[in-house]
This record gives structure tokens, sequence and C-alpha cells, in this order.
């Protein structure tokens, strides 16, 4: 379980690292261009959009390289991660498989008790 959830986070963190990309270029494209109305249009909150494209897939690659070690923490971390996800891009085709890899490592991550390794959190 901590081996899928660490194969799971880091493919899930590299996943949102393109839809952060995206994201983060498309408000700096529209702050230093300018709208084109009906087609290009500002986001309502640019910052959180610009924060979320950074952390989110920084914890989803941290929490997935720690679940081998630290399952707790590493689960944690991608559970907030894509949490992040959800509340900054939402949940659409883009988004939908960052945060359903990140969201299922998380929970096999916290899941992963004593079978694995002595150092169990629970």
């Amino acid at each position: 379980m901590r081996n899928a959830a660490l194969m799971l986070g880091i493919i899930g963190g590299i996943i949102g690292m393109i839809v952060g990309f995206f994201s983060y270029g498309y408000t700096e494209m529209i702050d230093r261009y300018g709208e084109v109305e009906g087609l290009f249009e500002q986001v309502s909150s640019p910052e959180i959009i610009r924060a979320a494209s950074f952390v989110s897939p920084l914890l989803a690659i941290a929490g997935g390289a720690m679940a081998r070690a630290r399952a707790l923490w590493g689960g944690v971390l991608m559970l907030l991660s894509a949490a992040g996800m959800v509340y900054a891009f939402g949940f659409n085709a883009f988004t939908m498989f960052p945060i359903g890899f990140v969201g299922i490592g998380g929970l096999l991550a916290i899941a992963a008790g004593k079978p694995d390794e002595p150092k169990a959190h629970f």
C-alpha cells in the first residue's frame, strides 16, 4: 500500500504540475495582455490559482516521497494537495486524474498500517 501511495502521489503531482503551469500562465497572460471579451477573462482570484499551482503539486510529490517512511504524514500531505487542487481549479476534465491519483494515494498511505513496516503510525 505504501508503494502504491508513493507512485500515485508522484504521478499525480507531476500531472498537477502540468495543470499548474497552464493555470499560472493563463493568469499571467491575462494580466499582461488584457482580457478578450467573451473569450479570455481573468479568474475571480488569480492569487489563489497561482499559489495552488505551486503548492498543491509540491505537496503531492513530497507526500508521495514520504509515503514509504512516514505514511501518515505523506497521506495527510497528499490529501491536502487534493483538497487544494479541488478548491483552486475545481473538478473538471483536466484535474480529475491528478485529484484522483493524489486523493487515492493519500487514503492508501493513511490506511497503510502495521503490515508494511515496523514504523506504523497507529
